[in-house]
């Protein structure tokens, strides 16, 4: 991926691996987020619902510029378990995911290389078992205008087609829009022609 391409892969729904070895078993969730908040939320819950588990170990990336990425061996011996599920997500040039394999100890210790395989082997089953889709990052924006350039708005968003959602329509008219990242400066110039018109982040 170049530095100015908006394009990324990720994944398009929640998925689940599974590796067994020495009686341990290590339960692989993958998702598909885009902000640090929702990894904590989905985090709290699988805690809350494997609260037995020995550990929740994870791996994330986010953005289309893969810069903003995780992992926690969480009590695992160093660097057993959140790099083998980090390098996953890597070694599949995916963003904006997440994969958290949840294990329940069998007794039997796995031994370092052994860990660093059942996390790397859950977190690719995981994944296998998903779709991985292209996408592209959004330039998203709420616009506020009067009632009377409505028909000057609407030209515009039906010639740039960008996504829209939460409208109101009053005195003074709300729109939310999304349009790909590359293509948003032109969407902001035309509408900032338009009198009256506030563009909010």
């Amino acid at each position: 991926m170049t530095e100015q391409s908006d394009k990324y892969k990720t994944i398009k729904e929640i998925s689940e691996g599974i590796y067994k070895e020495k009686g341990s078993k290590f339960f692989a969730y993958a998702y598909s987020v885009t902000t640090e908040n929702q990894i904590k939320e989905i985090q709290k819950g699988l805690r809350k619902k494997y609260y037995n588990a020995r550990h929740h170990v994870y791996g994330f990336r986010l953005g289309a510029d893969l810069k903003t990425y995780r992992c926690s061996d969480d009590g695992e011996p160093s660097n057993s378990s959140g790099p083998p599920v980090l390098g996953q997500i890597q070694s599949h040039e995916l963003t904006n995911i997440l994969i958290v394999v949840v294990r329940y100890f069998g007794g039997t210790k796995l031994g370092v290389p052994g860990l660093i395989h059942a996390y790397r082997s859950a977190a690719a089953d995981a994944i296998a078992n998903n779709t991985i889709i292209e996408k592209f990052e959004q330039d998203s924006f709420t616009i506020e205008f009067g009632y009377t350039v409505m028909n000057n708005v609407m030209k515009i968003l039906k010639d740039e087609n960008p996504e829209q959602s939460n409208q109101l329509f009053d005195n003074t008219c709300r729109i939310d829009l999304s349009i790909r990242k590359t293509e948003g400066p032109k969407l902001r110039e035309l509408l900032q022609r338009i009198d009256g018109l506030s563009i909010k982040a």
